[in-house]
């Protein structure tokens, strides 16, 4: 700042006056989905005012989770020292996990399989359907083509109770199963150890009992209009050139 003649502390001061981060970058992503609206007003309709005597299920699979082994043991935190683990790893194969996420108690349905295919997905609405007899289910999903094929399409047919809500493209994030992903991660996932895919499969079972024996329920907040108005918002830059 010397063709300026100010310091570097007075613009920091400014920056923290104005609010300014400079240092931080954030992405965002519009969703083109032409049924947008409807599709928001939807789902979050069913998470404010869920329907009477049914139950409100999340579901979505988290796939390529990858089972990887230190090749030396983690040496765990001491007073004033961090916990160390290794740089490098050795990969096993992976597995995915399915999941569903009852929003009312935060219960969580689970299954890790080898695969994200259609067979899986069916099998996993099969446990569902175990899981939750003689209840009306009202399934939150996302747009993946695994969702919509025609035997899923048949299943749901020859399951009446089963009522299905997509998630509009690039909208993910309305599903509220992806904020317990984000629980599993930090927790069980990317801070473990495992020496096989069993060993994985394990400790995400293991995790998921423990989830359910403590679990809480998942409260939604904000309405449709104040998503869509958001997800409208016009560019707020004033800059001129």
């Amino acid at each position: 700042m010397t063709h300026l003649k100010i310091g570097n502390a007075t613009v920091a001061r400014a920056w923290r006056t104005y609010g300014v981060l400079p240092w931080r970058c954030e992405t965002f992503k519009f969703s083109t989905d032409p049924e947008l609206v409807g599709k928001v007003t939807d789902v979050v309709g069913l998470f404010l005012a869920p329907p009477e005597n049914a139950i409100v299920l999340c579901v979505e699979e988290k796939s390529q989770i990858q089972a990887l082994e230190r090749t030396a043991p983690m040496l765990p935190m001491r007073i004033g020292d961090t916990e160390k683990r290794t740089h490098d790893y050795k990969r096993h194969d992976t597995t995915t996990l399915f999941a569903a996420l009852e929003i009312a108690t935060g219960h969580v349905t689970g299954a890790v399989k080898p695969k994200h295919r259609r067979q899986e997905f069916l099998a996993f609405l099969r446990q569902l359907d175990r899981a939750h007899p003689e209840r009306e289910l009202h399934l939150v999903m996302d747009n993946y083509a695994t969702h919509k094929t025609l035997e899923v399409k048949d299943l749901l047919e020859k399951h009446p109770r089963f009522h299905v809500h997509f998630t509009p493209t690039s909208g993910s994030w309305l599903n509220l199963v992806e904020v317990w992903f984000g629980i599993i991660d930090r927790h069980a996932i990317r801070r473990g150890v495992f020496t096989s895919v069993k060993d994985l499969n394990a400790k995400i079972r293991q995790f998921i009992t423990g989830w359910n024996v403590r679990k809480h329920a998942f409260m939604w907040t904000k309405t449709a209009d104040e998503i869509l108005t958001k997800a409208n918002r016009q560019p707020t830059s004033e800059t001129r050139h």
